[in-house]
């Protein structure tokens, strides 16, 4: 159930909006020349800003979505959905060259592969708008490609009293990008899962690498899936674990972390606090196939 929103502030989710076709119940990844059949199929309205959108506001924090969506069927398809969850959509820009963007996901056990595209630009008309709400207090980026295509947006939302938060989302010829990390200049919390924060700093070791991205950012959550996350914040290191659940599909689980850290740390709640809240968000929602099904009003509670 959806908490009442509150004067809090409210989070402007900046990215783009994905057609997720979800594939679960796998036996393995497909290989080239063979077919492989799935148990299930979901279609979801997808991206790390709807994703953290949808969480942030099942947590009662007003937040609105920023991106462009596409005309074609596979976008309208979706948009009912971006509603069901209390996402502000105001600032959703619609135009022709926006869609069809899709992502195939394959779910085996905990782990996934991704195939996508994208369509158009990522930058919406409505991003000025969005910047100067009374309301926005803080900006998320949910991918570094929209940060790579829009380098003043970090910038802009600093203008305008913003803090800013970033997830850098695997992509995998910009995640190699030397300037990477020195165009995240002006972030407030960096929001990497191992993986990502291993190629950026050269670190095996999470707390190494924690200890690397700490040097660049006042607060770095580092999301370690079934092992829960670790969180650099005011000089505090700490570090908590998952707790153990069914796990349905784990699309979208490190933006619903980013969602319920975000809450928390907007509240100013301590490091421990901020991590814990992060990880419940990301643990409800591996509980659904679809990265905003666990907050949707036909959710089962777990």
């Amino acid at each position: 159930m959806m908490l009442q929103k509150t004067d809090r502030g409210a989070i402007v989710s900046l990215g783009r909006i994905y057609c997720d076709f979800v594939f679960t119940g796998l036996d393995g990844m497909p290989r080239l020349g063979r077919e492989l059949f799935a148990e299930e199929m979901t279609l979801a309205a997808g991206g790390g800003a709807f994703i953290t959108a949808a969480h942030g506001a099942a947590l009662g924090r007003s937040t609105a979505l920023v991106a462009r969506l596409g005309t074609d069927a596979l976008s309208q398809a979706i948009e009912p959905q971006l509603a069901l969850p209390g996402v502000d959509l105001q600032f959703l820009d619609r135009h022709p060259s926006a869609g069809p963007q899709v992502t195939v996901v394959m779910v085996e056990g905990r782990d996934r592969a991704f195939l996508s595209r994208r369509a158009g630009a990522a930058e919406p008309t409505t991003l000025a708008a969005a910047l100067s709400w009374p309301r926005a207090r803080h900006l998320h980026i949910a991918e570094y490609a929209t940060l790579a295509e829009m380098p003043d947006v970090v910038r802009r939302a600093k203008e305008h009293g913003l803090t800013v938060s970033l997830d850098p989302s695997w992509d995998e010829t910009l995640i190699r990008d030397a300037s990477f990390l020195d165009r995240c200049a002006g972030v407030d919390v960096f929001l990497p899962n191992l993986e990502e924060a291993r190629a950026l700093t050269g670190r095996e070791a999470p707390g190494e690498a924690l200890q690397a991205l700490s040097a660049r950012f006042p607060a770095v959550a580092l999301k370690l899936g079934a092992e829960g996350g670790m969180l650099s914040m005011g000089g505090e290191v700490c570090a908590l674990p998952a707790r153990s659940v069914r796990v349905v599909d784990t699309t979208g689980a490190g933006d619903a972390f980013n969602a319920g850290l975000l809450d928390a740390w907007l509240d100013g709640k301590t490091a421990e606090t901020c991590l814990a809240a992060a990880i419940a968000a990301g643990t409800r929602s591996v509980q659904a196939a679809g990265g905003a099904a666990a907050v949707s009003p036909s959710a089962k509670a777990s």
